[in-house]
């Protein structure tokens, strides 16, 4: 089982890819996964704590203060932009312009810092940027949910998803710190591989259940699915080229962790407490969204980008 776990570590893009074969041609098993998105995806929040520990995560205050920067611009400043252009455009309550929003108000991937030991990075940054958005989310988020108000449920409900979400993530990432500080031989490299090959398949599941609403789409409307999959592949693509163009325009090494999260936020911490009947309709984007997410390990990895 080590063994496996270890290969699985060393060619985990791979596995990703074969998690969006899996979510597309079996549509049955994504949607009987789809309930358990919310817990896996916190699962795998506890398995990248354990990975990282806390001190390596956060760093020192020097380190702090530019990450929490870029959160600041990338995670509250540009989807209240967006959301504002919809608002005037009178498309905002479209559910693409929601998932869009909200998919620009969530955190880093959860498998960032992954992405970037599959490509041969230093996964240190990807997952300060991580564990700094991720623990902020719930407050960055606040704004964006007030102004779509995507339960229906006003200022409280906003503040109840935001105070459910805080509580979700910290518990899951404050547990594997906990772990990683109390066990033994969690810093070795051995551990490290297994723990890669374990966060690896968990991807690959979470990617499963969030295609639950593209396998049915395929076989219904294959060219309103291509649609939705040009549209999540414009924006995922657009995102990181222009966060790579602004920091050479700055003459600011912004990096590979910056540009992955710039691009690749994860969306499915809002299904941990959006109601189904609110979720259900942003699922086609979502689903769409991995493609893009689930190949950048292989399409960055082409790219030369100063290393983090």
């Amino acid at each position: 089982m080590l063994l496996a776990l270890n290969w699985i570590g060393r060619h985990g893009r791979y596995c990703l890819i074969g998690g969006l074969a899996v979510g597309l041609v079996l549509p049955e098993l994504a949607q009987f996964l789809r309930p358990w998105v919310g817990p896996l995806v916190a699962l795998l929040l506890f398995v990248t704590g354990i990975r990282i520990g806390a001190r390596k995560a956060f760093g020192s205050l020097g380190e702090l203060a530019p990450a929490l920067v870029r959160i600041g611009i990338l995670q509250t400043g540009l989807p209240l932009c967006v959301a504002a252009v919809l608002h005037h455009a009178e498309m905002l309550q479209h559910p693409l312009a929601i998932a869009v929003t909200l998919m620009l108000a969530a955190p880093s991937l959860t498998g960032a810092p992954n992405f970037a030991i599959m490509m041969g990075r230093d996964p240190v940054p990807g997952m300060r940027l991580l564990v700094l958005s991720t623990a902020l989310f719930p407050l960055t988020a606040i704004p964006v949910l007030l102004i779509l108000d995507p339960t229906g449920s006003g200022p409280i409900g906003a503040l109840s998803l935001s105070l459910e979400l805080l509580l979700t993530i910290l518990g899951a990432v404050g547990l594997g710190f906990a772990v990683r500080h109390l066990g033994a031989g969690l810093e070795a490299p051995a551990t490290h591989n297994v723990l890669d090959g374990i966060a690896a398949l968990l991807l690959a599941v979470v990617v499963v259940g969030l295609m639950s609403a593209v396998g049915p789409l395929f076989r219904t409307a294959p060219m309103e699915l291509l649609l939705w999959l040009m549209v999540a592949l414009l924006i995922n693509f657009t995102l990181v080229a222009a966060t790579l163009f602004a920091g050479a325009w700055a003459q600011i090494q912004f990096t590979l962790s910056t540009a992955i999260y710039a691009g690749n936020r994860n969306i499915a911490l809002f299904l941990i407490a959006l109601p189904d009947t609110v979720a259900a309709p942003l699922m086609i984007f979502v689903g769409c969204y991995q493609v893009p997410m689930y190949l950048t390990p292989i399409l960055m990895s082409r790219l030369q980008i100063p290393r983090s």
